[in-house]
């Protein structure tokens, strides 16, 4: 083979593998822009952050028209974390108001123990004070005997009778819960004769109640309402209890009396009564606002008769916080159905309250229905009551120990 033919060859060769080459290059780079497309993965930006599936379903809510308020009742019930979140939030929130009540209530006591303190003027230390909060104890009964200037005979009458004084008194308060004192306010001229005669009287004795107050006939709504305001004040009680000391009563037959409506709410009771509004002027018991009752010879509102009636401490707490603005009429116990009239109070009528002195309550104590109070209608109290009351007592009194067998 000549010369010129070799190189022929050798070139055709070289430009068939030169083309071959390229075809094969261009394929090569096709099938790699193909097969990138398919598994490229664009990273992400750290710039750029996704949604998260709450957002993107907020987002969705939103778009179809559900406000904020049903997006988060609808997080809540998704997200029982967030759930018992609230649940620890209340629950927190009633454990501080009920920390706050306490507080309140320790203050409250505090108030109540140094106006106490004040009121016997028998100053107490802040050590003292706080010793005694949590043993403030809660009363029976308490029981005020309204009396007057001019009646130191019947007030020892009532000493020697129904009464215990001295040490059988306060184990009386101790082991019965049972407050027993002498009502009474000061004289116009206060720290005059008749005022430190019973400062003198009181210092012997130890059971008087000293209202700030001015003694007068005419006074005896205000001196209720004080009573009952101060009383409230000083002793925690279940009921309170106004008597006038020419009244024999029966103090286990009381209490008894009172324990069986003790669970009635704003409990009232008395012998209840409607007496006639007396219009005409110099006639005991006339009633100056007699108009307000509508056409003479009009009759009261049914109320407890004077002598005796007892009130539950929501009643007595409803006079304290009210004092200022209970109107008073001239009659004290009109005044007090007055208050109670307009109020959803529970009215107990029970006629052993004023039953009539003997014969009549000595007849219901031999039949087993011991009389709670005795007095006599014609003289609003027993008649002489100084010099009969131990009569009443020897016939219509209890057992010497009924009180301290009772049960309350």
């Amino acid at each position: 083979m000549s010369t010129k033919m070799k190189g022929e060859i050798f070139i055709s060769k070289s430009l068939v593998s030169k083309k071959w080459t390229l075809l094969l290059c261009f394929g090569s780079f096709c099938f790699g822009i193909l097969f990138t497309d398919r598994m490229w993965n664009i990273p992400e930006s750290k710039d750029i952050t996704r949604p998260s599936v709450t957002e993107a379903e907020r987002l969705k809510l939103i778009s179809e028209g559900c406000g904020p308020k049903t997006l988060y009742q609808k997080e809540v019930n998704r997200d029982p974390q967030a759930l018992f979140g609230e649940v620890s939030k209340t629950h927190n929130a009633i454990q501080s108001l009920d920390k706050t009540i306490s507080s309140l209530e320790m203050e409250l006591a505090a108030a109540r123990s140094a106006q106490e303190s004040l009121t016997n003027s028998a100053p107490i230390s802040n050590d003292v004070e706080k010793k005694q909060l949590p043993r403030k104890r809660r009363y029976l009964m308490v029981v005020g005997i309204n009396t007057a200037f001019s009646s130191r005979k019947r007030r020892d009458s009532v000493r020697t009778t129904w009464m215990p004084s001295g040490e059988k008194r306060k184990k009386l308060e101790e082991e019965k819960g049972i407050i027993i004192r002498f009502v009474i306010g000061h004289s116009a001229t206060a720290g005059g004769i008749l005022d430190r005669s019973i400062e003198a009287e009181d210092k012997k004795h130890g059971d008087f109640l000293r209202l700030d107050h001015v003694e007068g006939y005419l006074e005896l709504s205000g001196k209720t309402k004080t009573y009952f305001s101060t009383a409230v004040s000083m002793w925690d009680a279940e009921f309170y209890v106004k008597v006038d000391d020419d009244v024999h009563v029966n103090i286990a037959t009381l209490g008894e009396t009172l324990v069986r409506h003790r669970k009635k709410p704003r409990l009232y009771i008395g012998c209840m009564k409607s007496g006639p509004v007396l219009s005409q002027k110099g006639v005991r018991y006339h009633e100056p606002e007699y108009w307000k009752f509508g056409e003479n010879g009009n009759k009261y509102f049914r109320h407890a008769t004077g002598q005796l009636y007892a009130i539950s401490r929501d009643l007595a707490s409803y006079i304290s916080l009210n004092q200022r603005v209970l109107h008073k009429y001239a009659n004290e116990d009109v005044t007090l159905g007055a208050w109670f009239i307009g109020l959803d109070v529970t009215h107990i009528d029970d006629r052993r309250l004023c039953c009539g002195t003997p014969p009549d309550c000595e007849w219901k104590a031999q039949a087993g229905n011991i009389c709670v109070a005795s007095f006599d209608w014609t003289c609003s109290g027993i008649c002489r009551s100084a010099d009969r009351i131990k009569e009443v007592h020897k016939r219509c009194g209890e057992p010497e120990n009924a009180i301290w067998k009772a049960s309350f």
